[in-house]
């Protein structure tokens, strides 16, 4: 009888346990989403640098007892222009939005305001990332749901289309209110 070499059940129980991760990854309530370990902590710290022109605010601003978006954003970020509109309609509806300018020339972001509107209640620079980094954000846009309290309550990676509004923020926004 021939004796069975331990480096040859090596690659079955290593793609066994592959085949399992990806399963359960597949099988997460939205498999598209990414995970945010800031969900339901304390907003962190907000460190923004003025734009010509527009109020800037502080982490005082996100502890105000009032619900309100932080959405990270850039002039050269093409799924931010498709976002924009959504802000937009988002803000006139009455919800204050705190807008995070991310790793952008001021004159472009200004520019792109001046373009599309601002939608935004304050607005800061985030030249270097420092902020984007401390938030957890992976790439702009991202836009962040804060409680009166100044709690993420949830996170939408990519640009805020009406599906996710519908999906993620609406629910998310009338969980709050209950």
């Amino acid at each position: 009888m021939a004796k069975l070499s331990p480096l040859m059940i090596l690659p079955p129980v290593i793609f066994a346990g592959l085949a399992g991760m990806f399963y359960v990854g597949m099988m997460r309530e939205d498999p598209e989403s990414l995970p945010s370990a800031q969900i339901g902590r304390e907003v962190p710290m907000v460190e923004v640098t003025p734009l010509t022109g527009h109020d800037t605010f502080t982490i005082e601003d996100l502890k105000d007892g009032q619900i309100k978006l932080v959405n990270f954003w850039a002039s050269w970020c093409a799924p931010c222009r498709v976002e924009h509109p959504n802000l937009s309609a988002l803000a006139a509806e009455g919800i204050p939005i705190y807008g995070v300018n991310y790793k952008d020339k001021p004159d472009a972001a200004l520019k792109f305001l001046d373009e599309l509107g601002n939608p935004y209640t304050a607005i800061g620079a985030d030249e270097a990332g420092r902020m984007a980094i401390e938030w957890g954000v992976y790439g702009v846009p991202e836009t962040y749901l804060i409680d009166g309290e100044g709690r993420i309550v949830t996170r939408i990676a990519g640009p805020l289309v009406q599906r996710n509004i519908e999906d993620t923020l609406r629910p998310a926004l009338d969980n709050i209110g209950d």
